[in-house]
Parts: C-alpha cells; sequence; structure tokens
C-alpha cells in the first residue's frame, strides 16, 4: 500500500490522476466516527509531513495527523484504505 502522503502528491503533482473529486476520511479521536471532507477543503502546509488541517462543515478547523486518514476517495470510488488498530471501536 501506497503511504497517504505519497498518494496526496500524486494526486497534487500528476496532472492525469489528479482529475476528479477526492474525499479522505480520517479518524475523529472525539466523536469516534470518520470524518469524510472533500480535498479542496484540506489544507496541507508547505515542508508538514505530520498534519494537515481539515475545514470541517461549520468552518473550524482541525489539525489531523497523517496516520489519521482511513480512507480516499476518487469519484466516489475506494482507491485507498487503511485498516484501524485493532480494538478500535470506530463507528463507520
Amino acid at each position: 500500500m501506497i503511504p497517504i502522503h505519497e498518494l496526496l502528491a500524486r494526486i497534487r503533482w500528476d496532472p492525469e490522476f489528479g482529475k476528479g473529486k477526492f474525499e479522505l476520511a480520517y479518524e475523529d479521536k472525539v466523536a469516534r466516527t470518520l470524518k469524510r471532507v472533500p480535498l479542496e477543503r484540506i489544507v496541507i502546509e508547505p515542508g508538514q509531513h505530520f498534519t494537515f488541517d481539515a475545514e470541517e462543515n461549520d468552518g473550524t478547523l482541525h489539525t489531523v495527523p497523517f496516520h489519521r486518514v482511513r480512507k480516499v476517495w476518487r469519484d466516489n470510488v475506494l482507491i485507498w484504505e487503511r485498516h484501524p488498530a485493532t480494538g478500535s471501536e470506530l463507528k463507520r
């Protein structure tokens, strides 16, 4: 499996692959759910290799570690998935 930061770089820099509507889901530790966010609402600061900022529907920003990303979709087709560690009780 390709690491998430490499997949996001490919989406950004490969013009053909980057076509389409991308969304990712990350593990929300407080709500204990997966939050699905359109890629255009994700901000990755240059040089940042560990976290990104996700803008929620209400406009609030959350800093999210890359290791909490669980799924990525392209045009509503799941293209990448990382399974949570054993014992996680997330609602899907």
